[in-house]
């Protein structure tokens, strides 16, 4: 068996990140990701799929430092599935968990907000969740 998704979008807006009762970091943000219009309707205007991301540890923290709100990126993860109940209904929802990151753009377009250095576009990767967390949000 083999999970893994590739997605390049733009982000709807800045990653959030919180912090485990332990001291992991965990950012949570969304990426658009554009769906080609079909060859049969020109006229048609393509769809978009909002898809949740969540990254872990240093990776979440390097998110928060350099993603902004409709930036481009690529993201490399598996995708899960996770359960709950609200009023006493089952839910369901999908996310992909970031394993790898790439800010895509240009280069001028990452810049720390301390010191306005340029980030590297180097791709930055996550260790992976080994136990049973919970996320704090």
């Amino acid at each position: 068996m083999y999970n893994k998704a590739f997605l390049i979008g733009n982000l709807t807006r800045d990653p959030e990140v919180r912090y485990t009762t332990s001291g992991i970091a965990v950012a949570k943000f969304a990426i658009a990701v554009n769906r080609p219009k079909s060859k049969k309707s020109a006229d048609e205007k393509g769809e978009v799929d909002f898809i949740n991301i969540v990254a872990w540890r240093r990776l979440a923290e390097v998110c928060k430092e350099y993603l902004k709100k409709g930036r481009p990126v690529a993201i490399e993860g598996r995708l899960q599935i996770r359960q709950y109940e609200k009023d006493g209904q089952k839910r369901s929802f999908a996310e992909v968990v970031a394993d790898n990151m790439q800010m895509l753009g240009k280069r001028g377009d990452f810049e720390t907000p301390e010191t306005g250095d340029k980030a590297s576009l180097a791709g930055s990767s996550a260790d992976e969740k080994t136990n049973n967390e919970e996320a704090p949000f």
